[in-house]
């Protein structure tokens, strides 16, 4: 069965990219921010890019933040990429503050990159802190193209994997039906490929799905 994934339209973040790049691993993927055909898909990607505080108005505007809940509560998977993994954690410093989904426990603060210039831009390998079905087939130490200034401290057992950039900060994240990663899967080549091909397995399976 192949996974029909709804790509979250909020107005930030390179939708298209995502959506091209899903087509690339044989996936049908829907940009949408219409309650009826998110519900209807297998499995949800928030993408995004800008600040967290702007990104969580137009989300509240749009009432997705009671859609994302309400899928997440139905069991259906749901993927965060870059800023998209940031707002699924309970707040962030940027911009004097703002509250986020809560769908994973721990804040969003600035990156720890003492001497070195942010935004973080480029390739970075990233370190699994334990096993997945979201990175089966990519080893530790697999390379990803990252473009961000701010970074998550989960809480709990949501770390999922880890990345280097003056100090080691998180940059993957999965709890229950959640996942979320800080890189951009798009950019990344056959890597990022493999990892969304993952997510789209992980959405055929799932209890949802069926």
């Amino acid at each position: 069965m192949s996974a029909r994934i709804a790509i979250l339209d909020y107005g930030m973040g390179n939708l298209r990219s995502a959506e091209k790049a899903l087509e690339h691993v044989g996936v049908t993927a829907r940009i949408s921010r219409d309650p009826v055909e998110v519900q209807a898909a297998d499995g949800v990607i928030l993408p995004g890019v800008g600040a967290m505080p702007r990104a969580m108005e137009r989300i509240r505007e749009h009432g997705l933040d009671e859609l994302i809940a309400e899928r997440r509560g139905a069991g259906v998977p749901i993927l965060g990429i870059c800023l998209g993994l940031q707002l699924l954690f309970e707040s962030t410093s940027e911009f004097g503050g703002s509250d986020g989904l809560g769908l994973l426990e721990g804040p969003v603060g600035e990156l720890e990159a003492e001497g070195l210039k942010v935004p973080h831009i480029g390739w970075s390998p990233v370190r699994w802190e334990r096993e997945s079905r979201l990175t089966e087939g990519l080893p530790s130490g697999t390379p990803f193209y990252f473009v961000h200034s701010f970074a998550p401290r989960p809480g709990g057992e949501a770390l999922l994997g880890t990345a280097e950039y003056g100090s080691r900060f998180a940059c993957a994240a999965e709890r229950e039906n959640v996942f979320g990663v800080q890189f951009h899967p798009e950019k990344s080549s056959s890597a990022g490929l493999r990892l969304l091909a993952n997510f789209a397995g992980i959405c055929a399976k799932s209890p949802a799905a069926a």
